[in-house]
């Protein structure tokens, strides 16, 4: 689109816009496959996923949760072994050909790229870098020393979380910005930009989209 060569900062979400599916949930049943004497570890997640449902705790508590049973006391360098494997694949099966198509827009004109995402730093960063983005914002998690723990170490980079992020990103990057979401909690920093679009939302979303005047796209 035209609008696009005036746009100076590009934020992308990650699941569901840019990719085709939830990573997170992928890359841990991804390990798991590989290393299956762990999965009566991921049993532990059974407790915050009831809370969960009953909306007893969040998001972050069941990721944190998710991490912590299945991942826990699995090093970097076994991760980063993983990584390699987990995003080639993504990259080349489960991404939106559109939403690759409109990175490189950006990146043509010359726009600052940020994929702003609430999966983990386990491995959002390493997308980001395939992607060519500058930038990553993701939910950070703690180690010890060499060895994952799995808890948060940021809040979970989501809805609320994402306007504070955004806000912090045009104080250091003034000027026009564009951000691409997917999912109704997108719409609170969509809504904060001169082009803001939501793509592949679902019907809700959409109608709330409508209403706030942000674009709405199908990215296939």
């Amino acid at each position: 689109p035209p609008a696009l060569a005036r746009m100076r900062l590009a934020v992308f979400d990650l699941d569901g816009t840019i990719t085709r599916h939830d990573t997170l949930a992928r890359y841990v049943w991804g390990f798991l496959l590989r290393h299956p004497w762990r999965m009566p570890r991921a049993l532990g997640v059974v407790p915050a996923l009831l809370a969960f449902t009953l909306r007893l705790c969040g998001r972050g508590r069941l990721k944190a949760a998710l991490m912590r049973s299945a991942l826990g006391g699995v090093t970097r360098s076994e991760l980063a072994h993983w990584n390699e494997r987990f995003i080639a694949h993504l990259l080349a099966h489960g991404t939106f050909a559109a939403a690759r198509e409109r990175i490189s827009e950006h990146a043509r004109a010359g726009d600052h790229l940020v994929l702003m995402s609430a999966s983990p730093e386990l491995y959002v960063p390493a997308i980001a870098r395939a992607l060519g983005m500058h930038e990553v914002i993701c939910t950070g998690v703690r180690w010890h020393g060499e060895r994952l723990d799995g808890r948060l170490s940021t809040p979970n980079r989501r809805g609320e979380e994402k306007v504070r992020c955004l806000n912090a990103l045009r104080a250091r990057l003034p000027g026009p910005a564009s951000a691409y979401g997917n999912s109704g909690a997108d719409l609170a920093h969509l809504v904060l930009v001169e082009h803001g679009v939501l793509v592949n939302g679902s019907r809700r979303a959409r109608r709330a989209a409508r209403r706030a005047g942000l674009r709405r796209e199908r990215w296939r």
